[in-house]
This record gives C-alpha cells, sequence and structure tokens, in this order.
C-alpha cells in the first residue's frame, strides 16, 4: 500500500513536471515572462553625457517645407557648421542616421556638397541597411532571429559619398512580440562579410578620436544578435535640426563628443517600443545612442542557455509537486514562498555576473503547483468537514455550522456585522403553572416535545436557530446567509408551529389533563448578528432593537396567536391576511403609533401537520 502511495505521487509529481516544461519549451509563458524580465533587467540610469542628438523633429519639418524631406544640400551645411562653427571645436563624430543612395541627377552639386563636407575631416558616420528579402523574412517570423544567420546584399550610400565616410548597419532584429529588446552587433553582406553596426563604427571612432582602446564587443552567435541594456529614453540636446541649419548651435553643445542626426518626428515611421518603457515609443536615434552607451560601459548580459533553463524548470518543478502534494499548509505555504522568492534573489545575484535567467518561469510554476496544492488539500478537508457536519450537525444549526466550516478561523472571532433580519420569538403559554402541577420528569418530556417541534419548524423553513431560553424560542432569518423571502419563512414557520401546537395540546389534554399553546412575535429590522461572547464562550446570536421589538411582540401574544409588526406585513403585502390590532397594544420602548398586527394566514398556505 505504501509502495502504491509512493508510485502515484512520483507519477503524478512527473506528469506535472513535464506539463509546466513543455508549457515553458512552447512559449506560452514567455508574454508574462518577457514583461517581468522588462521591469526585471531593464532600468533607467544617467546618459553619457559625450552622446548628443539632435533631431528631425516636427519643427524641422515645417521649416523645410511640406512633405519635405532633408536634402543633401542641407545635411552638407549641416555637416560643415559641425566641423567649422568654431576651428578645432568639432564634433569627434558625426552619426548621421539616414540613408543616401543612389546620385541625385536632379541636383548633382548637391551631391558634391555632401561628399565635400563628409570628407573633410573624416569623421562621419552614415547609415547602411542589409537587403533583406521580404519574403523569405516573412516566412522565418516565428523565428525572426535565424533571418540573420544569412547573408544579405547591403543598400548603401552612392559611391562618392561611401569613399569618404564609415558605414554601419541600422538594421533591427524583430521580435515575436514587437518590443526592442536586442540589437545587431554586424550583419552578414554578401559585398564585405560581417558589417558591423552603425552604433559599434560609431563608438570605435569616438574611441580613436578620444586615444582609447576600444572595448570589447558583446559575445554573439552566428547571427549577432545581443541584449541590449537601455540606458535612457533619450538623448536629446534640446536643440533640432532646424536650429543646425540656422546656426544658433553652440560648440559647448557638441565639441568633442558623438553628435547623431536622425528622425525624430512621430510621421517619420522610426520610433519603436522597448524593454526600458513599452508604452513609450523609443525614437531610432536614441536606441543607436543607447548601443554607443552599451559600448562604453563595456558590460553586457548575455541568456543563460534555454535548454539549461528547461532542465532547471522540470527538476524544480518535480521537487515541488511531489513535496507539495497532501502536504501541511505551512510547509507548503514556506516550500513556495522560498523557492519563488530564492529564485528572484539567484537572478538578482546573476545579474550583476552578467547572467539573465527567464525571471517569471519558476515563480509561476511554484504558484501553479501551490495552488494545486491547496485545492487538493481544500478538498480533502471538506470531506473531513462533511464528517464533522454529519457528527455535529444535530447540536448546531446547520447554517452556523456551514459557516464555520467555510469560514475557517475566522468565522469563530469575535464581532459581527450590521444586517437586516427577521427574528421570530415563540413562547409557551401555560407551561409555569403546568410544570409546577407536573412531576419533573413529565415537565421535561412535554418541554423536549415543544421545543422539537419549534426547532423543526425553523430548520424547515431554513431558519438560524439562536437559543432556547428556558421555554421560548428564538430564531432569525436572513443570516447568516441572505434570503430573498426570509419574511415570508419566518411566517411560514410560526403558522406550522401554531398548527403544531394544537395537535400536541390536543394529546397534553388527553393525557395529563392540561392544555398549552404557543405565543409568536415576529419583526423585521437591523440587528448586528455575529460571534458575541467571550474568546473561549461565544454564541452566534443577534442583537438590537429589533430582537428587543420581536420579543415583547411574542410577550404581549395570547396562546395560539402571532403577532407582527407593520414592518412584516408590508413586505408580505397581498399574500398575508392579517387583522390590525392598531396601538391597541403598548410595546415598551415604542412610540404610540406602533401598529401591532395579528397573521391568520398566508395565501395557499397550509401548516403542515405533525
Amino acid at each position: 500500500m505504501i509502495a502504491r502511495k509512493f508510485f502515484l505521487r512520483f507519477a503524478d509529481a512527473l506528469l506535472v513536471a513535464l506539463l509546466i516544461t513543455m508549457i515553458a519549451k512552447a512559449g506560452w509563458l514567455d508574454e508574462i515572462d518577457l514583461r517581468i524580465c522588462d521591469k526585471f533587467y531593464q532600468e533607467a540610469g544617467e546618459k553619457n553625457s559625450d552622446i548628443v542628438v539632435i533631431g528631425i523633429d516636427k519643427v524641422t519639418l515645417s521649416k523645410l517645407g511640406p512633405n519635405s524631406s532633408i536634402s543633401r544640400r542641407d545635411m552638407a551645411r549641416a555637416i560643415s557648421y559641425l566641423n567649422n562653427n568654431v576651428p578645432n571645436e568639432r564634433p569627434a563624430v558625426i552619426g548621421i542616421d539616414a540613408l543616401f543612395t543612389g546620385e541625385n541627377p536632379a541636383d548633382t552639386e548637391g551631391d558634391s556638397l555632401l561628399v565635400d563636407a563628409a570628407s573633410q575631416f573624416g569623421n562621419v558616420v552614415i547609415g547602411s541597411e542589409a537587403d533583406l528579402d521580404a519574403e523569405v523574412f516573412s516566412l522565418e517570423n516565428s523565428n525572426p532571429f535565424a533571418s540573420w544567420n544569412k547573408t544579405w546584399p547591403l543598400i548603401s550610400s552612392f559611391p562618392a559619398l561611401d569613399a569618404v565616410v564609415d558605414i554601419g548597419h541600422i538594421n533591427a532584429p524583430n521580435e515575436l512580440d514587437g518590443i526592442t529588446r536586442h540589437d545587431l552587433l554586424f550583419v552578414n553582406i554578401t559585398e564585405r562579410g560581417k558589417l558591423y553596426s552603425f552604433a559599434r563604427v560609431i563608438y570605435e571612432k569616438w574611441c580613436h578620436y578620444k586615444n582609447l582602446t576600444p572595448k570589447p564587443p558583446p559575445e554573439t552567435e552566428s547571427n549577432g544578435i545581443y541584449y541590449l541594456s537601455f540606458t535612457a529614453k533619450s538623448y536629446s540636446s534640446g536643440y533640432n535640426f532646424w536650429d543646425l541649419l540656422e546656426g544658433t548651435i553652440s560648440s559647448k553643445v557638441y565639441r568633442d563628443k558623438i553628435v547623431l542626426i536622425g528622425p525624430y518626428a512621430p510621421g517619420m515611421q522610426d520610433s519603436f517600443p522597448t524593454s526600458l518603457d513599452r508604452s513609450d515609443l523609443m525614437y531610432g536615434v536614441d536606441i543607436h545612442a543607447n548601443a554607443i552607451q552599451a559600448f562604453q560601459n563595456g558590460k553586457f548580459l548575455y541568456e543563460a542557455g534555454q535548454n539549461e533553463q528547461l532542465t532547471i524548470l522540470f527538476l524544480l518543478t518535480y521537487v515541488m509537486e511531489f513535496s507539495f502534494r497532501r502536504g501541511k499548509m505551512k510547509y507548503v505555504i514556506g516550500g513556495w514562498l522560498s523557492i519563488a522568492l530564492g529564485w528572484l534573489m539567484l537572478c538578482q545575484i546573476l545579474r550583476q555576473q552578467g547572467i539573465m535567467l527567464h525571471v517569471a518561469w519558476i515563480p509561476l510554476s511554484a504558484s501553479l503547483i501551490f495552488l494545486g496544492a491547496v485545492a487538493t488539500n481544500y478538498i480533502l478537508a471538506r470531506e473531513e468537514n462533511e464528517q464533522v457536519t454529519a457528527t455535529f450537525g444535530r447540536y448546531v444549526d446547520p447554517a452556523v455550522m456551514i459557516q464555520l466550516l467555510n469560514g475557517g478561523s475566522k468565522s469563530i472571532e469575535l464581532g459581527g456585522e450590521l444586517k437586516n433580519i427577521a427574528v421570530l420569538f415563540v413562547d409557551i403559554r401555560g407551561f409555569t403553572t403546568m410544570s409546577e402541577e407536573l412531576s419533573p420528569t413529565t415537565v421535561v418530556e412535554i418541554l423536549n416535545r415543544y421545543l422539537t417541534l419549534t426547532t423543526e419548524c425553523i430548520r424547515k423553513y431554513h431558519g438560524t436557530l439562536d437559543k432556547f431560553v428556558g421555554d421560548c424560542t428564538m430564531a432569525f432569518w436572513n443570516a447568516p446567509l441572505p434570503q430573498e423571502n426570509s419574511v415570508e419563512l419566518a411566517c411560514r414557520a410560526a403558522l406550522d408551529m401554531i398548527a403544531g401546537s394544537e395537535k400536541l395540546g390536543a394529546e397534553l389534554m388527553t393525557r395529563y389533563g392540561r392544555k398549552i399553546s404557543f405565543g409568536v412575535g415576529i419583526h423585521w429590522g437591523s440587528a448586528v448578528v455575529g460571534n458575541i461572547g467571550t474568546s473561549f464562550r461565544m454564541d452566534y446570536t443577534a442583537i438590537g432593537d429589533t430582537v428587543n421589538t420581536a420579543a415583547r411582540l411574542e410577550a404581549n401574544a395570547p396562546g395560539g396567536t402571532i403577532l407582527i409588526s407593520r414592518a412584516v406585513a408590508d413586505i408580505l403585502g397581498s399574500r398575508a391576511n392579517v387583522t390590525s390590532l392598531g396601538n391597541t397594544i403598548k410595546l415598551k420602548g415604542k412610540s404610540e403609533d406602533f401598529e401591532i398586527l395579528k397573521l391568520n394566514s398566508l395565501n395557499g398556505f397550509e401548516g403542515e401537520k405533525f
């Protein structure tokens, strides 16, 4: 038997671990994991003041005319101004995030001006692109990184410009969720082999200008893809391209710095959501600036192997499932928190070592297994509760028992809540006189018969039996669980009590020569309902004016009579056959106009025979 239980636990843990590992491998956890990883591994920092962005923004486009593009003449003017405005105060590097493909036969002079300006100091880097085959690329969209293992032709500037500038590619890898978090160190070009990125070429040129040894680039596979740690959303100098053409930018802004010129307006289709901030698009020229600063820092995060992480996930989920199933909840909770928080701590430690893990895989899996363990324990506890209910249900009202079982320890704490309830009091008329004349054994027998009658009526109509006080019974409706027809249920219970007492009274007259009857009072209103007493002795009961009023109605009810308040009668409406007694009966604590009514019957209702 023990071996069989062990085998079942082993098989259960194995299946759960395999299932969760397959889910992770299939990418079904990617969306939440990537979101958490973006928050965990990306955080804004201090941007390098050596990098300055001058954007081609809305103001620039409006000054240059509607639907205009930046002409080669204008770019030549911008380069000349930066390099010649103040002698010996030019930028270290001028990076232009734009393509100038093919000569312009309509403005050959503009081409010449751009070539002359770019060649003057040799500090200009121009963007270029790998010419991807759109059809091939779309076929590989299930793995968007796969295309970068291939070799592609180059889209570059016109030859005369290419001869006097450095070029770097401006391609970016697509990602399945559309969020930019990787960059391409290089692309494989048919004509020249590896072509390094626009940002890497600028960085190495800046190092040459500063007489620095370039820091090693990140290690990549053959596709050149690496994880980009973003630093800042914007490297804008506060000036735009039009200010450059107007000559209003001081050399202090750009002297010995990296100046990047590129699109900085939404309509130019060069802005992307990034892992630094998914909700705020980042312009392409700022992404290049972040990459340059990453090269300057020389610290990169490397993603741990997928297969290795899947193996760890399988082993941990197996251990969790095997240990959590049917374990004590305090140990299950402790194990869940230890594994989830421990994994987050490990992610933080390895992050300092430059290693990235899937942050959400283990905490998510631990939480799923924890919830499964909770569900299992709940089912087992429910079975135990059913046994408890069967054992103690005869002593405690079922509604209260259910609330205690479902509410756990909270339900047995002291305290209450304000609720509208229907309160019923029923008392035996003539019992005191009879108890003085009959033997104690007979008195107890008769009392038990009456209390059994009232209890069965209360339970039949789903009331909560509050207490017995001598020969008096108190019950209420609409608590602990809400009931739509609580007032009618209370009144039906009262009518059944009156009908049952008549038969029982006739039997007592025959046996003992004594006849007794019931007086009932019912009121509807607000009362405090809950556990009242001390930590070692409490009752689930109701207190308040509504309870007192119901008790006083019962105290004034003759034998065989049900007295109700106007609040009860109004709720019953046309269903009730009542006789108004007006204010002929005075209740303690109530005003002179408090109306009392006698409930005769309910339409379509026949009291149950006992």
